[in-house]
């Protein structure tokens, strides 16, 4: 296949906040140039939205296009030892560009499962909830995993022809993946001081090395590249618990360790940014930025501390169903495609990677594919559309709450969006007040993103559309009716 179609890398940031990027937040305490200079040269979204607010269903829906509490995972995240979360003949977004003649790559954090064997036989995750955290339980599952033998049901069996990563940086086993094997078989235990569940490790196993090492392979595949397009997914582990910056970036930013670990992001960008101008393959790349969901709950900390606003003026942090939980970063260059320097306010999802690589690469979609993913290629391209790309979009967070957003208007479906108990200090800054009502609904349009007035009494009729057409895509399995 000649080289036409372009390459394409994703690069997912996990945890980092809508404001902590300086091109978009210009109060941040943390220099971002690389990923400004990506913006400078591309696209930058504002309304662009994680299809959860927690890790694992975003990862899920970026790669699968579908909303991840259509699954069995109807809140929360993976724990360790927990099966795979993308269902064995799902269409991923790897496969499908692997079926178009791509290479395919994946490198980094994992978290959607694995099939892992035991030495004794037993169920992996026996007597564990799916997707709930029993430390005590999965720690002593732990002791029966035979980490000699292969793992299955991860990215080489989701499309991906390689993958390298450590899975998840705060949970065992501490070593590093390749394919479908670990490098390392754990034989210590991580130590106490060490963050992280506890677990087996292998010796020498440093939290700081993670991100350096990603970024270095990430760099080597693209140095490796021939006329055959690639797809790289490169999900990072920062600025996600444990922040552990190296030594080059402490002190670069002036919000704390954390606003450093952005820093070591932004390098992260810019490794790839130089390897793509060395190779001279990046006028025909097209390099997305984002993130997993909003900022960890730490940022309420770093508001008092730093007055760094990792969320910006929206409200609500990681977990929450309100606009910082779920509205994140992203970028876009393709320099043969993209005009540099545009700001877009088009309402875009992450599940819609898939119908998008799949537009790009001339990959039809399988009628039982990506049901919530919408082709965003004209708003990338700044090519005209008479109406929104998404009709509407759901948004999910860490205890399975739901909101949908349509046009000016958010329904969220519950009491409140709040998951990680917003501290008074902020709500008195902020002038949010409590309300006796149902559920919340906020008018983006009238009343802006901090979602500081609920609608819900007022607009019966807007909240019956959205409860409706939120019941249409929960009942008919889809949202994206093609």
């Amino acid at each position: 296949m000649a080289q036409n179609e372009p390459n394409i890398i994703f690069i997912l940031a996990d945890d980092m906040g809508y404001g902590d990027l300086a091109c978009q937040n210009p109060a941040s305490k943390i220099p971002t140039p690389n990923l400004d200079r990506l913006a400078a040269q591309g696209v930058r979204f504002t309304d662009a939205h994680a299809p959860s607010s927690v890790c694992s269903p975003s990862r899920y829906a970026i790669l699968t296009g579908r909303y991840a509490w259509r699954t069995r995972l109807k809140g929360g995240v993976l724990w360790p030892w927990d099966p795979p979360l993308i269902e064995p003949g799902r269409t991923t977004v790897a496969a499908l560009l692997r079926g178009q003649g791509y290479r395919t790559a994946c490198i980094g954090k994992w978290h959607l499962g694995w099939h892992w064997q035991t030495v004794d036989g037993r169920v992996p995750n026996e007597g564990a909830e799916y997707g709930v955290l029993d430390r005590d339980r999965r720690y002593e599952l732990g002791k029966h995993i035979d980490c000699e033998k292969p793992v299955t049901g991860g990215p080489i069996d989701c499309g991906f022809d390689c993958y390298f990563g450590d899975d998840v940086p705060n949970f065992p086993p501490y070593t590093w993946f390749e394919n479908d094997r670990l490098l390392e078989v754990p034989t210590e235990e991580k130590p106490e001081g060490m963050f992280g569940l506890p677990g087996a490790m292998a010796s020498g196993w440093s939290l700081e090395a993670v991100m350096p090492a990603l970024t270095q392979r990430a760099v080597q595949y693209i140095e490796a590249a021939d006329d055959q397009p690639f797809f790289l997914y490169f999900p990072l582990t920062a600025p996600h618990t444990p922040i552990v910056p190296t030594d080059d970036f402490k002190g670069m930013s002036r919000a704390g360790e954390y606003g450093d670990f952005v820093c070591e992001v932004n390098w992260t960008v810019g490794e790839v940014m130089a390897a793509l101008d060395r190779k001279g393959i990046a006028e025909n790349t097209l390099l997305i930025f984002s993130s997993d969901n909003g900022p960890e709950n730490s940022a309420y900390g770093r508001i008092r501390e730093y007055d760094h606003y990792s969320m910006d003026g929206l409200r609500g942090l990681k977990r929450d169903a309100w606009e910082g939980g779920h509205r994140v970063p992203f970028i876009a260059r393709w320099p043969e495609r993209i005009a540099p320097g545009r700001i877009c306010d088009e309402v875009i999802c992450l599940s819609d990677f898939t119908a998008t690589a799949g537009a790009i690469a001339g990959a039809p979609l399988p009628s039982d594919a990506a049901e919530d993913s919408y082709n965003i290629l004209p708003a990338l391209l700044n090519e005209s559309v008479e109406t929104p790309i998404r009709e509407a979009t759901v948004h999910h967070s860490m205890r399975g709450k739901f909101a949908i957003r349509k046009g000016r208007w958010v329904l969220i479906d519950a009491p409140s969006g709040d998951d990680n108990a917003e501290p008074q200090w902020l709500k008195e800054e902020r002038g949010y007040e409590p309300h006796d009502q149902p559920g919340e609904l906020y008018d983006l349009q009238r009343d802006g993103i901090e979602q500081r007035y609920n609608r819900y009494a007022e607009h019966p009729e807007v909240v019956e559309e959205l409860k409706a057409l939120l019941e249409k895509y929960r009942r008919e399995g889809r949202s994206v009716f093609r």
